[in-house]
């Protein structure tokens, strides 16, 4: 009889284990800088990704299962970034969309490959992202060496025997992308006049603010992120100089103006065609705006993410990350808030494109406004 009884026991905890099992969440972990001056960005991919769980939650989930998201803070920080991969690995995560900075992603993405996780990254552009080969790692996002081609375009057309400097914050992306633009320049004719790196974090830009004044800098190009660009900016403008600025992607944020003052007003910058405009963002943009959160930047590349996530399951029949990579690089077409997308070998999509913008005064505050013709 106890036996039985035994018996019975096991078998009705297993049945309820099942149950368990076929109820369980797909966790999707979500990471980039949280806390720090870039939280600006940590929140849209964070936003993002929750927004499209909700969504896609509320229309009965993926497989018949709901998303649940567990969020990791990187703080940009590359040891962090790796601290961050390594807890989602033992939390069981397999699907993971981050990070922001691409001197983050790069070695977390290492981790992830190596314990079957599956990477999309809303804004991570430094080549070597996917250049790498690894099997597991996709953006939403483009290229550095994309926009530093529009980049040094613009440059080239528009301040050709002018002196142009070129500066960043020594990061994997900035440099790259400096490094890309600079490039682009010298091709088109153009030897920079400055050349210069500076410390993520670093406040006083006194001495290098006498550098592009010594130097007669018609145009600063600027690889990095809003933080440093604004405070330079800021400082250029209290000694009288109306030296032309241009950025790109990292600036995507209204903190730059918080941070900058007045004086950004005019600043250039490179960025695909604002997200928010497409008529397949609209109903999204609306709940975003709803919640009093303005979708700017990379939170529709990161809701994004998650519908890549989805679509990719529900062809494949499947949430395993190797058959999900192989199904993104299959050349299927995902159906997005960004409009279509399809993915190359590399893991990068095939049709990314960028624009140019200028910072203006839109009603009584400055934002960036798409270039007419651009």
């Amino acid at each position: 009889m106890l036996h039985a009884t035994r018996i019975v026991l096991v078998a009705a905890l297993a049945l309820g284990a099942a149950a368990g099992a076929a109820r369980a969440d797909i966790k999707i972990g979500v990471a980039g800088p949280i806390t720090g001056p870039n939280a600006a960005f940590g929140a849209q991919l964070k936003f993002g990704a929750e927004q499209a769980a909700e969504d896609i939650n509320a229309a009965g989930g993926i497989l018949g299962q709901k998303i649940a998201v567990e969020v990791g803070d990187d703080a940009s920080d590359p040891k962090q970034g790796v601290s961050v991969a390594n807890k989602f690995v033992g939390d069981g995560i397999k699907l993971v969309v981050g990070h922001f900075n691409s001197g983050v992603t790069i070695p977390a993405s290492e981790v992830y490959a190596d314990n079957g996780v599956l990477d999309i990254t809303p804004a991570a552009t430094n080549p070597k992202v996917t250049d790498r080969g690894l099997w597991n790692m996709f953006r939403t996002c483009g290229r550095d060496d994309q926009q530093g081609l529009v980049a040094s375009a613009f440059i080239v057309k528009n301040f050709k025997g002018k002196n142009v400097a070129v500066l960043h914050d020594k990061t994997t992306y900035g440099k790259g992308l400096a490094d890309e633009t600079r490039k682009g320049i010298n091709a088109g004719g153009i030897k920079e006049a400055l050349y210069e790196g500076v410390n993520v974090g670093e406040k006083d830009f006194s001495a290098l603010v006498s550098k592009i004044k010594e130097a007669k800098v018609d145009l600063v190009y600027w690889g990095g992120l809003h933080t440093e660009l604004g405070l330079i900016v800021r400082q250029m403008r209290d000694q009288g100089m109306t030296t032309k600025v241009m950025g790109a992607d990292g600036i995507v944020s209204e903190e730059f103006v918080a941070i900058g003052g007045p004086g950004v007003e005019g600043t250039f910058m490179t960025f695909p065609p604002d997200p928010r405009k497409r008529p397949t963002a609209a109903k999204v943009v609306k709940e975003f705006t709803d919640k009093g959160f303005d979708p700017e930047a990379y939170t529709l590349y990161s809701y994004a993410a998650v519908e890549v996530i989805k679509q990719a399951a529900e062809k494949a029949n499947s949430l395993d990350p190797k058959t999900l990579a192989g199904t993104i690089k299959s050349g299927m077409t995902f159906h997005t808030v960004l409009g279509d997308m399809t993915y190359d070998q590399k893991g990068d999509r095939t049709n990314i494109d960028y624009v140019l913008y200028t910072w203006k005064k839109v009603g009584d505050k400055i934002t960036y406004v798409q270039n007419e013709g651009e």
